[in-house]
Parts: structure tokens; sequence; C-alpha cells
């Protein structure tokens, strides 16, 4: 059974022939998003707290809940690694082809390197590569609740990589004082222009053989849910 067109092509295994329409999508809408973000970001108030809880020097985990994945990408405009610790980003991202303008975004958001791979496609080897640049000192953003749901329930797989690196899990709240919800499994916000946007940056959280289950309560307890102000 062929798989529908839009799960056919992985970024990297577009054919030969389609390949000018597709870098030209990929990069011309990407290009454009950084610009939309950009002025957006020029309309709205942004205000974060906690920074002083991150080490100094070093790397972290963040994560947020797929939801909030447009509130904290306006926050991060221009630059996602002055935003948050300043370490070097590498990031994990669904490896489909129509994902190849949000890939070309947040590398002109800093993001060093894009590491395909997403539940069910290349997840675990995904996931390895990850491992590899965390300890080479790189940063990461994810969403563990996603690609694909149950929104706000914790995968186990941001429990894994902290325990296998070392590297603490930091939770980001975000608030907006007005914004759209969209009708998606994971009701992403979108904050409307002029709105003020909060983020929370929270204490580093260790996971450990010993903590385990604790860690994966308390780091879903800490991201929250339903945290957005607006109507």
């Amino acid at each position: 059974m062929k798989k529908p067109f839009l799960y056919r092509y992985r970024v990297d295994e577009v054919p030969v022939i389609i390949r000018p329409q597709f870098y030209l999508y990929g990069y011309g809408l990407g290009i454009l998003l950084f610009f939309l973000l950009l002025i957006l970001r020029l309309t709205i108030r942004v205000k974060i707290s906690g920074r002083e809880k991150l080490r100094e020097n070093s790397n972290h985990i963040f994560c947020i809940w797929h939801s909030f994945v447009p509130l904290a990408l306006i926050i991060a405009t221009p630059s996602i690694p002055m935003v948050l610790d300043r370490a070097p980003q590498a990031w994990m991202q669904h490896p489909i082809w129509y994902m190849k303008p949000i890939h070309v975004l947040l590398c002109l958001m800093g993001v060093k390197k894009i590491i395909l791979g997403s539940t069910g496609h290349s997840g675990r080897e995904g996931a390895e590569q990850l491992l590899d640049y965390l300890g080479q000192g790189c940063s990461t953003v994810l969403n563990p609740d996603g690609p694909y749901g149950p929104a706000f329930v914790l995968k186990k797989g941001i429990l894994h990589l902290s325990l296998k690196s070392g590297v603490p899990v930091v939770p980001l709240r975000l608030s907006s004082s007005n914004y759209r919800e969209l009708r998606t499994w994971d009701r992403k916000k979108i904050s409307y222009p002029f709105s003020t946007l909060e983020m929370e940056i929270g204490d580093p959280i260790y996971v450990t053989q010993e903590n385990f289950e604790s860690a994966h309560d308390l780091i879903e307890r800490k991201l929250g849910v339903n945290l957005v102000k607006g109507t």
C-alpha cells in the first residue's frame, strides 16, 4: 500500500526531479516565516523570568508543551541561544518533507544542528544523535507530548535523554495576555500583536534511576496546563 503523499518523502529523500520546487518552498516559506515572526515580535511585550536558575557555561534540555511552540518562537525571535542559555543548539525535528520551512526558520534563529527524527520516524536514531550533541555541550528544546500527542501528556523519551546524558531538564511555562487557539490536536496558541507574552524558566531537574518516576510527575506538573490567559 502506497503512503499518502504528505508522508511519502523525508526532507533528505525528496526526488531530484522536484528538488528545485521543494527548495523554493522550503527556503522561501522559511525566510518569510522568520520575517513575519520578527515583525510580530516588534509589536509584542515580552517578560522572561528565571534565567538565574540556569547553570552558567553549561547546557540544558529545555521542554515545552507542543501547544505553546508558536508563543515560544515569538519570544525567541531573532535568536534562540540569546534567549535561552547561549549554548549551541541541536534540535530533533520531524523529518517529513513539509517540515522544511520550519527547519529553515530554526536555522535562521540560531539552531546549529537539525537532527531528523521523531516518534515513528527514526526517533531512536535521532535520539542517539542528540545524545552525542548533548555530550558535546549543546542544548536542545523538546516537546514531550509531540508530534502526535496526546496533548499535555509527558512521554518518557525526555527522561531517558536526561538520564543518559546527565543534562538537566528545564521546564518552560508560557502565558499570553491575548491569543488565538487553533483547532489542532495540540490546541496551538498564536499571540495577537500588542499583547504581552511571559516565559518562566523553571528549576533544572536532574533525572536519575532513583527519581525517574517522580521526575516524570514533577516535570509534567512544572510545565502546567491551560496557562494562557487570553480568550
